[in-house]
């Protein structure tokens, strides 16, 4: 089963981030014999780097040998659902920041993995508390 490799990290090795880079790298390199998959909403989210050029974006996400091809499912959409639900709840009770629904949508489909790799936790952890999160 694959993990879910997070925009952040990838941008982090894109950029060679000099605080984040080499460690969002190794963690990548770690797990990827385990299978790396690219949400189609981090695929989006990876665009302004690679200036819209797709040809460039998909060689570097084969690179990191990243699958970019899984497709959205209705599981997906489910958890979507239930975790937007989840989030804007804690949001009218002030019991959380302010959150973009692409982080929303990346957990949900990281839910139907083994998990995420991200250096995000916090971002995903009160959405979905079941999800198994990596950091480096």
């Amino acid at each position: 089963m694959a993990w879910v490799a997070d925009t952040c990290l990838l941008i982090d090795v894109a950029e060679a981030d000099p605080q984040f880079g080499v460690a969002s790298a190794n963690l990548l390199d770690r797990l990827r014999a385990d299978g790396l998959v690219t949400c189609p909403v981090t695929y989006v989210e990876l665009a302004p780097l690679f200036n819209a050029d797709e040809g460039a974006q998909q060689r570097f996400l084969h690179n990191p040998a990243t699958t970019w091809l899984e497709p959205w499912t209705m599981a997906d959409t489910r958890e979507a659902y239930v975790g937007w639900h989840r989030y804007v709840a804690d949001r009218r009770a002030g019991a959380t920041a302010r959150r973009p629904i692409a982080d929303v949508l990346i957990g949900a489909f990281a839910m139907r993995f083994q998990g995420l790799l991200t250096r995000n936790e916090a971002d995903f952890r009160q959405v979905f508390p079941a999800l198994k999160i990596l950091t480096p």
